[in-house]
């Protein structure tokens, strides 16, 4: 079936890795997420399309425990409760999803050429800034000078 849809479990890789999840051991689903972040995060000269949907569907679960995230709701995402997650994972999340959409990644490269392709780095987008947010500019100095 491939992809389907542009959310970070609407593709056949996510979805097997959602499944994954829900059969490994609860204490064993953080690594899992982690260890497909870093993988993400750090790609050796490109990041190859199933390694970046597998870090699109990690950020979102990452997101979901943000106090300003929503629910990775979807019917292929795991279904099985997950621990909760570091907070040192938002950064390594940040890092994969920039990653994700960069020069380097075969799945950027991929949704380009795609109908939806801007809709899907908007989503990519709203992920990051959800763990990442944008600081407004100061209007009024705290202190005179």
């Amino acid at each position: 079936m491939g992809t389907w849809d542009i959310g970070p479990f609407d593709n056949d890789t996510a979805a097997d890795f959602g499944g994954d999840l829900d059969e490994a051991a609860l204490e064993e689903r953080e690594s899992m997420i982690r260890g497909v972040l870093k993988r993400a995060a750090d790609p050796a000269d490109h990041l190859d399309t199933s390694d970046g949907e597998r870090a699109v569907a990690a950020a979102a679960l990452v997101v979901a425990q943000h106090p300003d995230g929503e629910p990775a709701c979807s019917n292929y995402g795991p279904s099985e409760p997950l621990p909760e997650l570091p907070a040192d994972l938002r950064m390594l999340a940040i890092d994969a999803l920039d990653q994700v959409v960069s020069e380097l990644s075969e799945l950027a490269e991929l949704w380009a050429e795609a109908a939806n392709g801007p809709k899907w780095r908007q989503d990519i987008t709203r992920l990051r800034d959800v763990l990442d947010p944008l600081i407004p500019p100061q209007e009024d100095a705290l202190f005179g000078i």
